[in-house]
Formats: structure tokens, C-alpha cells, sequence
């Protein structure tokens, strides 16, 4: 079905960015993924592309652009090249807001132009060893000393954890406010008392740097705290939605992807004397993932349109998110399938997309929390 959510604006910015996948990315995406880092050089080529801060004001250096459709071509651009490990959906739907909506006017100044240019790479740690989903057992602390805070504590599986410049560190700055006494605090390169851990091995996305984060009496400024005091509960639902989405879009995306190669391969793979897409299983099976791709399809595209829009919910965007991430884990274990022993190579996109899809059910919300969300607002 033809998709009627983009005008010719989106699409030549699609252009733009198959161009900067083609160019700064893809020719060196093979050794990022041996390194386990990508180069800071791509986010400089990034920030003079225009692709960082879209929805940033210009007056800072970013696009000035809030529509979500410039975002869903990132993530749809991004997922198809099979190349996740540049985080720009981190830095730009997950991170981008609290900066733009929380800041002071110093502090836009201060980091918003780097943010934009690609000199400072951005991170969010909310996770620690003990407390995942449940911000309320967040151990992580920062203790009042008059003019700075001191910030003690550590998170794990921060995306983007080596390269960050700027971490966005949610730390309880209340001891008895349980979920409401949290704060965000900006942490900056070069901190004494802030270290990096392991850059984690992970099973797929490896080329995303992901950290380990260690916090020894950090001495942070106050100028330093982003939003309110004790308001980072509030700030984080807020920001949940697009966050939501932006998993939401990438998921889709690879399943529609995953058919278009599968597709192909079983018209051209043989079995049995005959090209495998002549066997009904495989026909079967083909159908029934195109159906649900193109019915997923639909339903993401209102929620963008109505994302775009400002109207909606918390909850459509948990039914998206798990929705279309549970599609895109049956789509890559079916394709697989599907290409037999070579599904299981890793020079076929098949097999990277696989791995690296994986996550996608667990970080932002697992599938079990959005059902969670979902069902609470359905049954109290």
C-alpha cells in the first residue's frame, strides 16, 4: 500500500540520508564492528550533513524542525542499511528533548551548538546493575554540598558510554522520595571521579559502544542540573512516548526489510530441482509475514502522523513498541529460517539482523512492561 504520511520534503531528506549512509557509513561499517566503537569522525560528518539536533532551534545550530517524519526517515534509512551502531535516534529523539525542553538559556548555549555540530556525542543512564525498569530502586546519589553536588553511584549498558561527552545521569537527590526524589544531572568529559567501564560484549549491535559507567564523588556544579529538582520521574515519562516510538519505527522497518531479502533469496534459491518460493510452506510463510508487516505498517504510520501532530498517547505508543519489535524478532527468526545454513553466516544481512534486532524487545520498555502500561490503562 502506498504510504501517504510523507510529502516531497521527507523524501528528499530521505535522499540525504542514503547519500551520508553511503558515504560516511557504510564503507566503514565492517571495521567499527571489529573495533566495537564507531569514529567520532562520522559524527562530525553527521553534524555537517544536518543530521544531528533536527528538532533543535536554529539559533543553536540544529535543523529548527520538530516534526517526527524527519526522525521515522532516520530510523527507516538507518535500519535498512543495517546500520545501527551510529546512534543518532540516542542523540537525537531520546536525548534532544530534555535538552530543548529542560535547559536554561546557559545551558542551551553551553551544549546545545556541540550537540549539533557532532563535538559532543550525548548519553542517558538510568540503568544500574540492580534497578532496570523500576526507577525506584535507583542507587546512584547525589548529595547536596551548598554550591555542587557529589554524585556517587554506577549504571550499566549505556548506549554510547565511550564516546559520550555529556551523560544525562538520573541519581536520587531525595533519599526517602522513592521515585520522586530523583534529579538529572549533567555529567561532562573530563569530571574527576567519573570512569568508564568494560565496553560491553554484546551479542549484536556491536559496533554501539555500550558501557559501564562508574561515579566516585563526582563533583557536579549546579548549573549542572537539567529540569527540576527531585523532577526527573516527570521529565522521563514525558520523553518515554518518543523514545517508544523511535523503537517502534526502527521495528517495523527491519521486518518490512527482512521480507524484501528473504523474498528475493527464496525466488533465486533452489531445492528439490525448483526455486524455493515454488514450495507452499514458503509461500505460506511469506504471506502470512507480509500481511502482518503491511497491517503493522498502517497502524505505525498513524501513530508518526499523530506523534508529528502532538496527540499521542503513552499508551498507543507502548502498543507500538511492543507491537512492531515482537514482529521484527518473529520476522528475523523466520527469515533466517528461511535462507537455511546461509541465514547463519554473518556475511548475510540476514544473520546480522538477527543479533542485532534482538535488543530491540528489552531496552526502552520490555515487551512485559509495555503490557504492563497497556493493560493498567485498560483495567486500572
Amino acid at each position: 500500500m502506498k504510504r501517504r504520511i510523507f510529502t516531497d520534503e521527507h523524501e528528499a531528506f530521505r535522499e540525504t540520508v542514503r547519500t551520508f549512509l553511503a558515504k560516511e557509513v557504510l564503507p566503514h561499517y565492517a571495521q567499527w564492528e571489529q573495533d566495537g566503537i564507531v569514529s567520532r569522525a562520522a559524527w562530525l560528518a553527521a553534524g555537517r550533513q544536518g543530521l544531528l539536533g533536527l528538532a533543535v532551534p536554529e539559533e543553536y545550530g540544529g535543523g529548527g524542525n520538530a516534526d517526527f517524519r524527519y526522525a521515522a526517515v532516520l530510523h527507516e534509512e538507518f535500519t535498512r542499511a543495517g546500520a545501527p551502531g551510529l546512534a543518532i535516534g540516542l542523540h537525537n529523539d531520546i536525548i534532544g528533548p530534555y535538552l530543548t525542553a529542560l535547559a536554561t538559556g546557559e545551558q542551551k548555549r553551553r551544549w546545545l551548538p556541540g550537540f549539533c555540530s557532532g563535538e559532543l556525542i550525548t548519553a542517558i543512564a538510568m540503568t544500574e546493575p540492580g534497578a532496570g525498569s523500576d526507577l525506584q530502586g535507583i542507587r546512584t546519589t547525589a548529595e547536596d554540598r551548598g554550591d555542587h553536588w557529589v554524585l556517587n553511584g554506577s549504571k550499566t549498558f549505556i548506549s554510547n558510554g565511550i564516546l559520550a561527552d555529556l551523560v544525562l545521569v538520573v541519581a536520587r537527590t531525595t533519599p526517602e522520595g522513592g521515585a520522586h526524589g530523583l534529579s538529572l544531572l549533567v555529567v561532562e568529559r573530563g569530571m574527576e571521579g567519573f570512569e568508564r567501564g568494560r565496553n560491553l560484549d554484546k551479542i549484536g549491535q556491536k559496533s554501539q559502544d555500550t558501557a559501564e559507567l562508574f561515579f566516585r564523588d563526582v563533583r557536579i556544579p549546579k548549573e549542572n542540573l537539567l529540569g527540576e529538582l527531585n523532577g526527573a520521574f516527570v521529565h522521563l515519562m514525558t520523553n518515554l512516548a518518543q523514545e517508544r516510538m523511535a523503537i517502534a519505527v526502527a521495528g517495523i522497518a527491519a521486518a518490512e526489510h527482512l521480507l524484501e531479502i528473504t523474498t528475493a533469496y527464496v525466488k533465486e534459491r533452489e531445492a528439490f530441482g525448483r526455486p524455493l518460493a515454488r514450495l507452499q510452506h514458503v509461500r505460506f510463510e511469506i504471506a502470512e509475514l507480509a500481511t502482518e508487516c503491511a497491517v503493522t505498517r498502517a497502524f505505525l504510520d498513524r501513530c508518526i502522523e499523530d506523534h508529528a501532530a502532538g496527540t499521542l498517547d503513552g499508551v498507543h505508543a507502548s502498543m507500538a513498541k511492543w507491537w512492531a519489535t515482537e514482529l521484527q524478532k518473529r520476522a528475523a527468526d523466520r527469515c533466517l529460517q528461511l535462507h537455511g545454513g546461509y541465514g547463519y553466516m554473518n556475511e548475510y544481512p540476514v544473520a546480522r539482523a538477527f543479533t542485532d534486532g534482538r535488543i530491540q524487545t528489552i531496552y526502552g520498555g520490555t515487551t512485559e512492561i509495555m503490557k504492563e502500561i497497556i493493560g493498567r490503562s485498560l483495567l486500572g
